[in-house]
């Protein structure tokens, strides 16, 4: 079996993956990197998804990276742009011949004798399997499984003579135009895909168990295209980017100190697009507190619009089982419709469903307490890209990236040969990853690690506060402990 060292190996060449690339190479100049990419193609997400209308959640300002300006009018974004701006991002850079493709980790293994990973990587060709091995181990694979999206176990699903199609696993043969649809869910993924959908089926129905608070704003930021036509383009994408976080942040805040507060406003909100005579009570008012549950954006009320259109409607209720002809509801009303469309969520999995071993150990993350948000107790010269759930994915890993380069370079300059964030003697009060009751995660927490209620065991959802800790925090904090080249 064959076998290459890099002094790092990054996993996935998705929007983290190649920002840690382009980090790496700014940052830690010298460094052999590569990038295993399971799938045939850069991108990640934004080429995974391939449903009408997809679209990013947040502005680009914030979920492009900080040293890119993203220079298009539109704010928020469809998948098809992001593709391409992640694309120039690694030609740009050089990064595309560092990708390794079609290369998907199974098993990494540590070895503190030899302070080094060894990656067990199988082609997806089928080929013979080959093994890898690095230094450091930098996960940015995302947070859910790129085989198979969520889907309830529908009672009756078996009789409905349509097709049913989950959004992950979209297609070029699905066919809608003329069609009465039925999507099932009430997330991001719904919103955006019900007005698409809307321009040139029948009838679009959008059948939700329970409402999502739905914020409408605009597609593109009109400060923004000033401050890029009057300022040179670095300062003007910087000034955007705090605009865009300082608003976030307050928003979030308020949500949080004041969430009856920012109930109404968001209900108020609602309200002027859809009409007094809408059933905003029903259909728009969820039972949980602003950001429980991440708020789904909708650019220049595009949702609000099909539905006063009548192209489009939502209903509230809960499945009773499906039917030849579409669903029947607990109420006793049957939805007909030629094509089912459930977009019901994620599998969720940690560190792209690689198996760890620590010294021959296997380990299981969800017994590690997560460190700064990126690295796991006890275990190694490991981190992994995670974005934050209350703000663009993009601002933490950043970070992120940024901390992995410090800390690479500190080891270097000091002679270490590993470091690992141990819990020691100290007690650490756990509490789940993160504080969100979206059902995709509350499916799925049990399979990360906890998180503990300070420093350095915190996840913070604040930007500011991790600039703090992970741009200027000292790095031999007393927790992070380092070892020397042989230590056991």
């Amino acid at each position: 079996m064959a076998s290459e060292h890099f002094d790092v190996l990054i996993i996935g060449a998705g929007l983290s993956g190649i920002g840690a690339a382009f980090h790496l190479q700014r940052r830690c100049a010298g460094l052999s990197y590569a990038i295993l990419e399971a799938r045939e193609r850069i991108g990640g997400t934004w080429d995974l998804f391939r449903y009408p209308g997809v679209r990013s959640d947040s502005d680009m300002y914030t979920l492009g990276y900080a040293f890119k300006p993203w220079r298009d009018a539109q704010a928020i974004a469809d998948g098809p742009s992001i593709l391409r701006y992640i694309e120039e991002t690694a030609r740009e850079n050089a990064i595309l011949e560092r990708i390794r493709f079609a290369s998907r980790v199974r098993r990494a293994s540590w070895s503190s004798q030899h302070a080094r990973w060894t990656l067990d990587v199988a082609p997806a060709n089928g080929g013979e399997a080959i093994q890898l091995t690095c230094n450091f181990l930098f996960a940015c694979s995302g947070y859910y499984s790129y085989e198979e999206g969520y889907t309830p176990e529908f009672p009756g699903v078996e009789h409905y003579s349509g097709r049913i199609v989950h959004p992950q696993h979209w297609s070029d043969d699905v066919r809608y135009a003329g069609k009465e649809l039925l999507v099932i869910g009430s997330g991001a993924t719904a919103v955006t895909l019900v007005p698409e959908l809307a321009k040139s089926a029948s009838h679009v129905t959008m059948l939700q168990r329970s409402p999502t608070y739905v914020v409408a704003r605009p597609g593109q930021d009109r400060i923004a295209n000033w401050l890029r036509g009057h300022l040179p383009l670095k300062l003007a994408y910087w000034l955007t980017r705090w605009k865009q976080v300082l608003l976030g942040m307050f928003f979030y805040n308020l949500c949080r100190r004041r969430p009856e507060r920012a109930k109404q406003l968001l209900l108020k909100g609602v309200r002027m697009w859809l009409g007094t005579e809408f059933d905003v009570d029903t259909h728009f008012t969820p039972r949980y507190k602003p950001w429980d549950q991440r708020l789904c954006l909708v650019p220049d009320g595009d949702l609000f619009k099909a539905l006063n259109s009548g192209r489009a409607s939502v209903v509230t209720d809960e499945i009773e089982c499906f039917t030849a002809r579409g669903v029947k509801l607990a109420s006793g009303r049957e939805i007909v419709a030629d094509l089912i469309v459930t977009a019901t969520g994620l599998n969720l999995q940690v560190l792209g469903g690689v198996q760890l071993l620590v010294d021959g150990q296997v380990v299981d993350p969800a017994r590690t307490i997560n460190y700064k948000g990126l690295m796991y107790s006890e275990i190694p010269n490991l981190a992994a890209a995670f974005g934050y759930t209350n703000a663009s994915w993009t601002l933490k890993c950043d970070l992120s990236c940024e901390f992995v380069c410090r800390l690479l370079n500190h080891m270097k300059k000091r002679g270490y040969a590993y470091c690992t964030p141990r819990r020691g003697a100290q007690a650490i009060e756990e509490e789940a990853f993160v504080d969100f009751t979206s059902g995709y995660f509350q499916r799925s927490l049990h399979k990360f690690p906890k998180q503990g209620r300070k420093t350095p065991w915190r996840l913070h959802q604040n930007y500011v506060r991790d600039i703090a800790l992970l741009r200027w925090g000292r790095l031999e904090d007393g927790v992070l402990e380092f070892s020397m080249p042989g230590t056991p």
